[in-house]
């Protein structure tokens, strides 16, 4: 699907893909500066501008290397720095930091679900980029909500969970860690990844055009 490049879906598709990157990694950065820590802020990572959030590897070379290869799309933007122990409080601080990023997403999935529901009262000539452009974000914002909620480290839901372990019981759950990355790359490969994220991503949908409805 991704080897046949359509420049109409590209550019349509690019807007949405940079919101829900950039955002995605803000909402991390200003989550830490609320609980104390201002790390994020004094590198410039609070901001929505994407190259501040690029990782050469992650968000160029290995979606551009799996795009031209492979049937496959999987990338990663520059993690937002953050230092724990500068929280008031550590384990609520890493808590909440860990689930603003993935929150961003479901808000502007619902935004672009927003922006579908108003579509058709924009004149004509808008309507149907502007349409297919919305559908684009809810999927996009969709999908990263799903994948970063996946209880796996070093994924933000593999952080929300490690900040309710006890201590003893988070310490041996961080040795997943390092095969974090290659759990969820054998997954995709496998196509188990989709099957376990797509469910949840059609009840994102789902409650996204239900949400969109009531303003139609």
């Amino acid at each position: 699907m991704f080897q046949n490049f359509d420049l109409g879906v590209f550019l349509l598709a690019l807007l949405p893909v940079l919101l829900a990157i950039t955002v995605h990694e803000a909402a991390h950065g200003y989550a830490a500066r609320y609980w104390g820590d201002r790390t994020a802020e004094q590198l410039g990572r609070l901001t929505l501008n994407p190259v501040a959030h690029i990782d050469p590897i992650g968000t160029i070379l290995v979606p551009l290397l799996m795009f031209i290869f492979t049937p496959f799309l999987f990338g990663w933007a520059k993690p937002v720095p953050i230092i724990p122990r500068n929280f008031r409080n550590m384990r609520m601080g890493m808590r909440v930091v860990a689930i603003a990023g993935p929150l961003s997403n479901m808000i502007m999935a619902i935004g672009w679900g927003l922006v579908l529901a108003f579509a058709p009262y924009v004149p004509d000539s808008f309507q149907y980029p502007l349409s297919e452009m919305a559908k684009y974000g809810v999927l996009i914002n969709a999908v990263l909500f799903v994948l970063n909620m996946i209880p796996i480290l070093p994924l933000d839901g593999g952080r929300f969970v490690d900040s309710f372990l006890p201590v003893r019981a988070s310490m041996q759950y961080r040795k997943i860690e390092p095969y974090g990355t290659w759990i969820i790359l054998i997954l995709l490969m496998t196509g188990l990844l989709g099957k376990i994220m797509m469910p949840f991503i059609s009840g994102i949908i789902v409650l996204v055009s239900s949400i969109a409805g009531i303003f139609q």
